[in-house]
């Protein structure tokens, strides 16, 4: 569990753990040093020259201040260190789900994510703070303790011996039962966590159809699992304890019988005795409570390695040498790309011009959102490449595509603080000016005009506050204060009313001026004022052209076209 710890903390942090390990091992021996001197101050004390015992008991005093400094010492570092675990751990965590491609992010990952950065990650830092010192003290001391009764009185000693493998052998049993039902749990703890969020996340649509949380039988099955997983903890984990418990108690038993009866046959004085069965206790009392820390070390043994997973998990590669694109333009170049075994794009190719505006159309689940998502390098593409400026983007620095990419997605989150929190996302040094005229060119002056604190009105968590629309458009001034040079509009204008999609056009119209904009829209308006239209059917482009070129043919554009212009058209007649 040390080295997992330590893999986990990082080289930088590693160092204070084995710092902290020192100073607790050190701390153990001072102690079973105390321990040990125990016997020659019990045996002249109870001797015939009880004067005798004061040089023995100077040393007893100097060890016992040793320990205590010791301890002392590796206290306030553990509690330091304990404090550091989760400072590190959340560091490590967030840059590793930066650089993981989202195709990793499956709803059971995300649960597990969920456990092990709030649940985990707490409980870890109770491994420095409270755990290390007594499995330090239970492996050290009662080293020193039996290697010192090894010397006074040989035949109790190598009894000591015997039965420690003994307790090894329990100890070991003991932890693998916890093991295997502590994997169990977790799988399951990471299912009940998606099933909450899932269920936190869906409250309008349960509330619309009336469900409650006892008729939601995904979270309901999900938490009903869980109690049955703790409970078969439980079981596994008491007659561990109970077994170890009990072997412990027996060994220390079986010195106490072989003593007695040595003392009475006269081959042990009582003095020795007495220092002997002193000793035994100091033996035992570290390794049982040891025992009962057992099934916590080994629940976060458990937690280290789903911890170290994520860890491990492999990142979207850095190129070694990057490049920086001189242009903007953007290339498709026979490109394949699938989940799984699912393909999704199949030898796909086309160019964005610099500076002009492409609308990308084509059925549900047709990959029109993958082409976005691999503009940006969300994935790497299976074959093929996708070039900017004749660059691979996989030979482009990450913050560096992610400065020249700016994305607007169907699906909006806001982060809880203020609007211009959240529009200031696009660029955190803009100035309030700035901020102000994106949001206005994104159509939210109406929305300002009906807030009282304006720009300063607190979203709510996931912006909550405002309506979908709204959201939507805190998004659009988003991107439009980045400055991007390339800008995705994924279904952007879906949520929009009417005077909203009027100010976002407007918007789209001067983005299509200086950025290379694409744009994944049904909106007619926005796919006819499109530079090329390209039609994504079968995971191929299928037709490509201009509005004119495509819209009195007889292809998939056609038909979509007049579905849409038809659909436009209906109007409600009150009787």
């Amino acid at each position: 569990m040390i080295r997992s710890l330590a893999t986990a903390l990082g080289p930088a942090s590693a160092a204070p753990l084995r710092r902290l390990l020192a100073l607790l091992a050190a701390a153990a021996a001072a102690q079973g040093t105390a321990y040990a001197l125990l016997v020659p101050l019990i045996q002249n004390l109870l001797g015939d020259r009880p004067a005798a015992a004061l040089p023995w008991l100077a040393w007893f005093a100097a060890a016992t201040a040793g320990y205590a400094a010791l301890t002392w010492w590796a206290q306030n570092l553990a509690f330091g260190l304990g404090q550091d675990v989760a400072r590190v751990l959340h560091d490590r965590l967030g840059e590793k789900v930066i650089g993981l491609p989202l195709g990793w992010f499956t709803p059971a990952r995300t649960g597990e994510l969920s456990r092990l950065a709030s649940q985990s990650v707490l409980q870890l830092m109770n491994v420095p703070a409270h755990l290390l010192r007594p499995v330090v003290t239970a492996t050290v001391t009662p080293l020193v303790v039996a290697s010192v009764l090894l010397v006074v009185e040989p035949r109790l000693g190598a009894a000591v011996a015997v039965a420690a493998p003994l307790l090894a052998l329990t100890l070991w049993w003991s932890n693998r039962a916890v093991a295997s039902a502590d994997a169990a749990r977790h799988h399951v703890m990471d299912d009940a966590a998606a099933r909450i969020v899932e269920f936190a996340k869906s409250q309008p649509l349960l509330r619309a159809y009336g469900r409650t949380a006892r008729e939601h039988r995904l979270l309901d099955d999900a938490l009903t699992a869980q109690g049955r997983a703790d409970r078969a903890l439980l079981h596994r984990v008491v007659p561990g304890l109970v077994a170890f418990g009990f072997a412990v108690r027996a060994l220390l038993g079986t010195v106490l019988l072989l003593g007695v009866h040595l003392a009475l046959g006269g081959d042990l004085d009582a003095a020795t005795l007495v220092a002997v069965l002193v000793l035994a206790v100091r033996f035992t009392e570290p390794l049982a409570t040891a025992a009962e820390l057992g099934a916590s070390l080994r629940m976060a043994a458990g937690n280290l390695a789903g911890v170290n997973r994520v860890l491990d998990a492999a990142t979207l590669p850095e190129p070694v040498r990057p490049q920086r694109p001189e242009t903007t333009e953007v290339v498709f170049d026979d490109v394949r790309f699938g989940y799984d075994d699912r393909p999704v794009l199949r030898g796909v190719g086309f160019t964005l011009p610099e500076k002009s505006m492409t609308a990308l159309v084509g059925p549900s689940g047709a990959g029109k959102t993958t082409v976005a998502r691999l503009l940006a390098r969300f994935w790497d593409v299976q074959a093929g490449a996708v070039r900017i400026g004749g660059v691979d983007v996989r030979d482009i620095a990450g913050a560096d595509l992610s400065a020249r990419v700016s994305f607007v997605f169907q699906d909006v989150y806001l982060f809880d603080g203020t609007l211009a929190d959240n529009i200031r996302l696009g660029r955190p040094d803009a100035t309030d000016d700035e901020v102000r005229e994106a949001a206005g060119r994104a159509g939210l002056d109406d929305v300002l005009a009906a807030l009282p604190a304006g720009l300063r009105t607190p979203v709510g968590e996931g912006g909550t506050a405002l309506s979908g629309g709204q959201r939507q458009r805190v998004s659009i001034a988003r991107a439009l204060l980045k400055r991007a040079p390339i800008v995705v509009l994924d279904e952007a204008t879906a949520s929009l009313d009417p005077e909203a999609d009027a100010a976002v056009q407007t918007a789209v119209a001067a983005l299509a001026r200086r950025a290379t904009l694409l744009v994944i829209a049904h909106r007619l308006q926005t796919v006819r004022a499109a530079d090329q239209i390209l039609v994504l059917s079968d995971g191929r482009i299928s037709e490509r052209g201009t509005h004119a070129d495509l819209a009195d043919g007889a292809g998939l554009y056609a038909s979509f076209w007049r579905e849409r212009a038809e659909a436009e058209g209906w109007r409600l007649v009150g009787g």
